[in-house]
């Protein structure tokens, strides 16, 4: 089985849930004998280059990997990636900050050859994100074209006319697998270009795959797609042998609560914010973590001034790797508010690390962790009283953090690889 997948983050380079999942599913896909060419967009160094290339760097994920564990399911992964503006969580405000960031001289042309990997398109990024998606698309276009494969597979609206190209192509059956809807993203508010692309990826899709029931309903209700059409196929979470170096011993005295994630409307930090007033009047040795970058910040840090909970609240910025084990380890306990989270894996990371979890019930997660925390994440009074109640009973976090364990037992990416399997092999 050989599968073409189109993606828009992928390790090393990641920046949130997407890149994670991405590399948990290809993993489990080929543990279960599955070849995979994965292309994603990146942007090079322009000073090195006059053309762009397909790059296999498959070598760096080696050092992405855990250390310990086996990388023999790599033979069977390719990445390769295409020069483009593209980039994990741009809007169009951010691509058009971008385009204006790098100087473009000559005249702009895009010119693909036929039977080569090399893609002329230097200096023309297009005029806005949706321009970059269509080229994005012409490429995929030729690389389906080049490569053998007998199913496309897709994540998200960024990648769906790449996907759609591929089809019209090869003729081989598409997967459309959602992470997030633009519901998701923006509320009701929603950008009609990329829900007509949503909507359009998902009526021309053979599959559509889904990771929570809460996001296949949305998917029901706002697309009209029929129930038969999607299958639900939940994330998981990888086992990190490198959490235990850290030992942390966690002050009996000082308290830390941890928010890890974006910093924008569909995550809820306002509400965190907000929570923690509410925490400090009853526990003030209590310090708040907020780790992420997004375009809620700057609101969020005169409003932490507002409230004066300036010596008991951190805004670290976006964390990667280690130091998001670090964050999870000192931790007492972790939250996740979001307002509409088709899964949420940065919960199962923290039961992961035993950090007992307090999740929105607007989550995907939920479907699966079962023994978390729940809240809705407008009820800003109950979840200060559940941080406080963990904080403040030892015999709360370990039941929480005990019955995680148990539920972590049922969720790998190789029972989700073989699930996808099982779409693809009906497919073809």
């Amino acid at each position: 089985m050989k599968v073409l997948m189109f993606g828009w983050e992928f390790p090393p380079h990641i920046s949130g849930g997407l890149g994670t999942a991405c590399y948990g599913l290809t993993q489990g896909l080929s543990k279960k004998g599955v070849d995979i060419t994965f292309v994603i967009p990146r942007l090079t160094d322009r000073t090195t280059r006059s053309h762009v290339r397909l790059i296999d760097y498959t070598d760096a994920l080696r050092e992405y990997a855990v250390q310990g564990t086996t990388t023999k399911w790599l033979k069977r992964l390719k990445v390769m990636a295409v020069e483009s503006l593209l980039a994990p969580y741009v809007t169009e405000e951010t691509y058009l900050e971008m385009v204006k960031k790098i100087s473009s001289t000559g005249k702009k042309t895009t010119k693909i050859a036929e039977k080569s990997d090399v893609f002329d398109l230097s200096n023309d990024y297009g005029p806005n994100i949706f321009e970059s998606v269509s080229r994005y698309a012409s490429i995929a276009g030729v690389i389906a074209s080049q490569e053998s494969f007998d199913v496309i597979h897709v994540h998200d609206w960024m990648t769906i006319p790449a996907g759609m190209e591929a089809k019209y192509v090869s003729g081989k059956p598409l997967v459309v697998h959602v992470h997030a809807l633009e519901f998701d993203r923006s509320g009701m508010h929603v950008n009609q270009r990329i829900y007509d692309i949503e909507r359009a990826g998902m009526e021309s899709a053979d599959h559509v795959i889904t990771v929570s029931h809460y996001t296949k309903a949305r998917i029901i209700e706002y697309y009209g797609i029929p129930a038969g059409k999607i299958s639900v196929v939940h994330n998981a979470v990888s086992r990190q042998e490198s959490f235990n170096k850290y030992h942390v011993k966690k002050s009996p005295l000082r308290k830390y609560v941890l928010f890890l994630g974006r910093i924008t409307f569909q995550k809820g930090p306002d509400y965190f914010v907000e929570a923690a007033k509410l925490v400090l009047e009853k526990a003030r040795n209590t310090h708040f973590i907020m780790a992420g970058s997004g375009d809620m910040m700057p609101r969020l840090i005169e409003r932490v001034s507002e409230l004066r909970m300036g010596s008991n609240f951190h805004f670290v910025g976006f964390l990667r790797g280690e130091d998001v084990e670090r964050a999870f380890a000192m931790s007492d306990v972790y939250v996740m508010p979001s307002v509409s989270e088709p899964f949420g894996i940065s919960a199962l990371e923290g039961a992961v690390y035993d950090t007992p979890v307090i999740v929105s019930r607007q989550s995907g997660v939920t479907e699966v962790l079962n023994h978390s925390l729940k809240v809705d994440f407008w009820d800003i009074r109950e979840l200060a009283n559940k941080i406080l109640g963990v904080l403040s009973y030892g015999g709360i976090h370990d039941e929480i953090t005990s019955n995680a364990k148990k539920d972590l037992r049922n969720i790998t990416w190789e029972m989700a690889g073989s699930k996808i399997l099982d779409v693809y092999t009906n497919l073809i």
